[in-house]
C-alpha cells in the first residue's frame, strides 16, 4: 500500500485513425511524465484512436490494428516508468479483465497497460446522450458495471465517456472498494459544456465521497471541435487542478492517503478557461487549424469581398495558421452600370485591401469580368424573351466559387466558405461549390458581429495573428446597416426565431407567443424547406453550437410540406 500517487492527466490532440501517430504521442506524453515523477498516466477516452470514428469503430480491420497497437504500448511499460491509462474502441462481448472478442459488439474501453502487459480492461458502462462524456456521432455498447483497477497498491475506479453523467457507476465503483475515481471523456465544445463536466463531476464525489481526475480530449476532427478543460476534484467537490481549454496540457496532480484513509489533494496547476465569445472565436480557430493541418494541406484560400464574414473567417485563419498560410483572393462580382452599385463595389474593394494589410496575408486579384461576359454571351439566345436576372446572379456566383476552387487546387490549398450558419439555414448563401471547410457553419448571424468585435479589441492565446484591429471599422458599420431580405426580421430576430424552430422544437404557436408574426415564420420555413438540398452538399464546419442543425437536422428534398402553419 502507498500513501502517495502522482497522475499526469494527458489532455492530447490525436488525430482520428492515425494510430501511429497517436501512439507516438502517447510515448511521448509518457516520457514527459516520467521526468515530472508521475506514477500514472491518463489519456482521454478514445484518445489512442481519435474521435469522432462514427462507422471507422465497426471495422474489424481497424480494431485489429488497435489491439495490436495497444498491445505494442503495453509492452512499452515494462521499462519500469508509470502506468498507462489508455482510451480506445475493444472489440467483444468478454467481460472486463477478459481479452476474449466474443462477439461483434464494440466497446469504449479503458486499458491499463503497467509491467509489460495489458493489466486491466474496463468498458463505458452507461450511453451519453448529454455529450459530456463524447461525441453523439460515437455509439459504443454498453458494458458491464465495473469493479476498480489496482495501480501501484491503490484501487482506482474509472469512469469511462458517459459513465460520468450518471451516479450509477461512480456508486458501484466506491461499493466495490475504489479509492479515487478516474473519469477519461471525449467531450466537445459547446457553450457553457467545460462547467457541464465540472458540475457532473461534483455531484459524482458529493455522491461517493470519493475525489475525482478527469482528463477530456482536446482538438478539431471533421465537425467536431474537442476543448479539453481536464480537472481534479478534492473530496467535498473542492477543484485543485485545471488544465486549459483548447491546447494540448500534461497536467499533474499529486494525491495523498489521509488519516482517515481517504485521499486529498493540494491545490495544483489552476488555468482559468476562456468563457463566452472568447471561447467560442478559441473553438472556430483551433477547428480551422486542424481541419488543415490533419488533411496535409499546405494552408488555406479565402474569397475576400470586403464584407463582414470573409474579413473574420480570413482573420481565424491568419490566427490559426499564421499570415503566410492564407491566401486572400480579391474576385469581384461587376456590380453593373448603377452608380450606387459601382461606388459600393470601390468600398468593397479597398476594404478587402484594407483587411489583408492589417491581417499580412498575401493578396491575389482576378478579374472575372472576361469570364462573366463570355458566359453571359453564351447563354444570351436562352434568356431572350425573359427575366434572366436571378438566374444569371446564381450563375455568375457559381463561375467565381468555381475560379476560387481553382485557385485553391493549383497551390493544394483547403478553400474555406465565409458562409455563416443563417444564411445556410435559409438558403441565402453564396454558392459554396468547391469549398473544403466552412469555419462560421454553425455561427448564427449575429455572433459573427460579436466575434469581430471581440477579435478586435483581444489576441487570442497561442494566436499566430497580429495584435489590435483586424476588421475595418467601416465593415463593422456596414454590416450593422445592412438589411436583411424582404420579408425577413433583422439579424437578431431571426437567429432567435430559427433558434426557437430547428433547436428549441418550439411551434409556431410558441414562436408567435414569443414576438415573431405568423407570415414570418411562415416565409422562414418556406426558405428552409428550399434550402435543403444545397445544404446537403454543404461543406463541414466545426459544430459549436448546443445543438446543431447544421447536420443533424434533415428535411426532405422535395417533399412539398411548405406551410408550417
Amino acid at each position: 500500500m502507498t500513501d502517495r500517487l502522482s497522475i499526469a492527466l494527458a489532455q492530447i490532440n490525436p488525430a482520428a485513425g492515425n494510430l501511429a501517430a497517436n501512439a507516438d504521442r502517447l510515448r511521448a506524453v509518457r516520457a514527459e511524465a516520467a521526468a515530472r515523477g508521475a506514477d500514472l498516466v491518463v489519456c482521454p477516452a478514445v484518445g489512442l484512436s481519435g474521435a469522432p470514428l462514427m462507422d471507422l469503430a465497426a471495422l474489424p480491420a481497424f480494431l485489429d490494428a488497435v489491439e495490436a497497437t495497444v498491445q505494442a504500448l503495453a509492452e512499452d511499460t515494462a521499462d519500469g516508468g508509470p502506468a498507462l491509462l489508455v482510451g480506445a474502441p475493444w472489440h467483444g462481448d468478454s467481460a472486463p479483465g477478459d481479452l476474449g472478442r466474443g462477439g461483434p459488439k464494440r466497446h469504449n474501453a479503458a486499458l491499463l497497460l503497467d509491467g509489460g502487459r495489458i493489466a486491466a480492461v474496463r468498458f463505458q458502462a452507461v450511453t451519453d446522450f448529454g455529450e459530456i462524456g463524447g461525441p453523439e456521432e460515437d455509439r459504443f455498447d454498453s458494458g458491464p458495471m465495473p469493479g476498480p483497477v489496482n495501480v501501484r497498491g491503490v484501487r482506482i475506479g474509472l469512469l469511462v465517456g458517459g459513465d460520468l453523467t450518471t451516479g450509477d457507476v461512480a456508486e458501484t465503483l466506491a461499493e466495490s472498494g475504489a479509492e479515487l475515481l478516474v473519469a477519461m471523456l471525449a467531450s466537445p465544445f459547446a457553450p457553457g459544456r467545460a462547467d457541464q463536466r465540472i458540475h457532473a463531476g461534483v455531484a459524482r464525489v458529493v455522491e461517493c465521497g470519493l475525489p475525482l481526475a478527469a482528463v477530456n480530449l482536446i482538438g478539431g476532427q471533421d465537425e467536431r471541435v474537442f476543448d479539453g478543460g481536464s480537472f481534479a476534484l478534492a473530496p467535498g467537490g473542492r477543484l485543485v487542478a485545471q488544465a486549459p481549454l483548447f491546447a494540448e496540457h500534461l497536467l499533474l496532480t499529486r494525491w495523498e492517503r489521509g488519516d482517515d484513509d481517504g485521499w486529498d489533494s493540494s491545490e495544483a496547476e489552476m488555468i482559468a478557461p476562456a468563457e463566452g465569445t472568447e471561447a467560442l472565436y478559441g473553438a472556430l480557430v483551433l477547428g480551422l487549424h486542424d481541419a488543415v493541418t490533419k488533411s496535409g494541406a499546405p494552408g488555406v484560400a479565402v474569397g475576400l469581398t470586403g464584407g463582414l464574414d470573409s474579413a473574420l473567417v480570413a482573420a481565424i485563419a491568419v490566427d490559426a495558421l499564421g499570415p503566410e498560410r492564407v491566401l486572400a483572393v480579391r474576385a469581384p462580382l461587376p456590380g453593373g452600370p448603377d452608380a450606387d452599385l459601382a461606388g459600393a463595389l470601390a468600398d468593397s474593394l479597398d476594404d478587402a485591401a484594407e483587411i489583408v494589410e492589417l491581417l499580412g496575408c498575401r493578396l491575389d486579384n482576378v478579374a472575372l469580368a472576361p469570364l462573366l461576359k463570355a458566359a453571359d454571351s453564351l447563354l444570351a439566345p436562352a434568356f431572350a424573351g425573359r427575366d434572366p436576372a436571378m438566374a444569371v446572379e446564381r450563375m455568375h456566383a457559381r463561375l467565381r466559387a468555381a475560379t476560387l476552387a481553382a485557385l485553391a487546387e493549383r497551390m493544394g490549398a483547403l478553400l474555406l466558405s465565409s458562409v455563416d450558419r443563417t444564411d445556410r439555414l435559409l438558403g441565402l448563401a453564396p454558392e459554396e461549390a468547391g469549398c473544403g471547410y466552412a469555419v462560421l457553419a454553425d455561427v448564427p448571424k449575429a455572433a459573427v458581429l460579436e466575434l469581430a468585435r471581440w477579435r478586435n479589441g483581444n489576441q487570442p492565446a497561442a494566436s499566430c495573428g497580429p495584435a489590435g484591429l483586424v476588421v475595418p471599422e467601416r465593415v463593422l458599420t456596414r454590416r450593422m446597416k445592412a438589411e436583411t431580405p424582404a420579408g425577413l426580421p433583422p439579424a437578431e430576430a431571426l437567429d432567435d426565431l430559427l433558434a426557437g424552430l430547428l433547436d428549441g422544437g418550439l411551434s409556431p404557436a410558441d414562436l408567435m407567443t414569443l414576438g415573431h408574426a405568423s407570415e414570418t415564420v411562415a416565409a422562414v420555413w418556406r426558405l428552409m424547406a428550399r434550402a435543403e438540398a444545397g445544404r446537403r452538399g454543404a461543406p463541414p464546419g466545426p459544430r459549436v453550437s448546443c445543438r446543431s442543425t447544421v447536420r443533424l437536422r434533415r428535411f426532405p428534398i422535395a417533399g412539398g410540406f411548405t406551410d408550417l402553419l
